[in-house]
């Protein structure tokens, strides 16, 4: 039984993420719960939701199955992700959500003290729902209790943003909610901090019906144009003035903020209405975690896909990237720092990211779109997002898919192991996840097995992006072309 994929368990509400299935994954979960405790009192699950109007019937099947399964349930409501994994340290915790999925979905993210499962406990909790286990004895089952955790949370993540950079006072941001659960969270915290800040689609509903939850250059095109028009003939802050002066605070809006529908995802818009390649945000924000870091070896934890940006700037910075496949994060977190514990270096994992997604791991080990809204803006105010830009290099970058069936990846993927190292031989290999070949002068091609539909991803960066990715794709081609001729 194969219920997760890179980010928990997600699809129709009416065909795959049923109430059924809650009640089935929440018995199982209790069961590995208890097993863990060892027999000792109940263990604690913290229970929460998004805004989608299918949600609270699966809460209450997760519910019961949870409290069947006798663990003490701890129902949260709505909560930004993020939120519900700060709550779900020193105890066990299950979000539901579909995150930037359409209305129709929804899904289940699992949480063990501030992390996501591992992918063994994953198969573990499949394991259980697979053999279809029993509740426990009647007299064992639980009642839920309801907690408030949002305004904790909240207060964390302001006193962690203000290590970095400096006082908001009255900057002006603009936050598209996408009607999500970001709504009662980055606009709060910013405030707090001391921002003006207007907001978008700030109603958290479930039929998002101001823009698609997926947070893109498309989907934040009246987050963009607002944010232009309101700049048109004044400087955002940090940027020169028609006089040479620099820009007060209260001239334009310094720049915009997007996120999806539970708040793990973050989208930065410039004074000019373009999204900030998601790459570049990453790398500013690595290269600031590794500047700052006392370790003898700080360690940024990244995926294949991500930016040769980003290892120019941390290797500037006096760090190195360690990359993981997708998905994967906690995974790589947690490698680091068991070969750090085997080693005895002073080896440490300072921030983990991939696109879009990030770990401040000196917070916690979650993916928080709140805590980079929070940490950005702090160091917006005391540079301005074009000084922050401005050392890192962007090359242009594409994506590509091609056409392969599921059963003959492995094979098209063994052959180009090979073929692509030897059309390429001046690049620096790497199998671990995909083939990922680096040229001398930075750039990159990464070509890897879709995960869930019937393609192979050929991505890219380079100066001469256009050719470099047309070479790549015609070697996936011919590889898809000769595994096709051998079956």
């Amino acid at each position: 039984m194969d219920l997760f994929g890179t980010a928990g368990i997600r699809g129709s509400a009416e065909t795959r993420v049923t109430p059924e299935l809650a009640l089935a994954v929440g018995r199982a979960v209790a069961a590995e719960v208890r097993a863990a405790a060892d027999g000792d009192a109940p263990s604690e699950v913290v229970l929460a939701r998004d805004g989608r109007v299918t949600g609270p019937a699966i809460a209450a099947a997760m519910e019961s199955g949870l409290a069947s399964g006798g663990v003490r349930v701890l129902r949260a409501g709505r909560l930004p992700t993020p939120a519900l994994a700060h709550a779900s340290r020193g105890r066990y915790g299950v979000m539901l959500t579909a995150s930037h999925n359409p209305p129709t979905d929804n899904g289940i993210k699992l949480f063990r003290d501030g992390s996501e499962f591992d992918r063994d406990a994953e198969r573990a909790v499949e394991d259980r729902v697979a053999g279809e286990g029993s509740p426990a004895p009647w007299d064992e089952w639980t009642e839920a209790e309801r907690v408030d955790t949002l305004g904790g949370y909240l207060d964390a993540v302001r006193a962690y943003a203000e290590r970095f950079g400096d006082d908001l006072d009255g900057l002006r941001i603009a936050v598209d909610c996408g009607n999500g659960m970001s709504a009662p969270a980055t606009p709060t915290v910013l405030r707090e901090l001391g921002a003006e800040v207007v907001t978008l689609n700030g109603n958290v509903d479930g039929y998002f019906p101001g823009r698609g939850s997926k947070p893109t250059p498309e989907t934040l095109r009246d987050l963009r144009a607002f944010i232009a028009d309101a700049n048109e003939g004044v400087a955002a802050p940090g940027r020169p003035t028609a006089d040479g002066e620099r820009a007060g605070d209260a001239e334009g809006f310094a720049f915009g903020i997007g996120h999806d529908g539970d708040s793990d995802r973050i989208v930065i818009v410039d004074a000019d209405g373009d999204v900030v390649h998601e790459d570049t945000v990453l790398a500013l924000l690595a290269e600031r975690y590794t500047r700052e870091s006392d370790a003898a070896d700080p360690v940024v934890v990244t995926t294949p896909n991500a930016s040769g940006r980003i290892d120019e700037r941390v290797r500037e910075a006096g760090g190195r990237v360690d990359r993981v496949r997708l998905g994967a994060l906690h995974e790589g977190i947690a490698a680091v720092r068991a070969d750090a514990a085997e080693t005895g270096g002073d080896t440490r994992v300072v921030f983990a990211a991939e696109p879009w997604k990030h770990i401040h791991v000196g917070f916690g080990g979650w993916i928080d779109g709140v805590a980079s809204a929070a940490v950005i803006a702090r160091l917006v105010a005391e540079s301005g997002l074009d000084a922050l830009r401005e050392p890192i290099a962007e090359r242009p970058y594409r994506k590509v898919s091609v056409d392969c069936p599921d059963e003959a990846k492995p094979g098209v993927m063994e052959r180009l192991a090979t073929a692509l190292p030897d059309a390429f031989p001046d690049a620096t290999v790497d199998t671990d996840h995909g083939v990922r070949l680096e040229f001398p002068d930075a750039s990159w091609t990464l070509v890897r097995p879709s995960g869930t539909e019937p393609y192979v991803r050929v991505y890219a960066e380079s100066d001469e992006v256009d050719a470099l990715i047309a070479d790549a794709e015609a070697v996936v081609e011919d590889a898809v072309a000769a595994v096709g001729g051998d079956e």
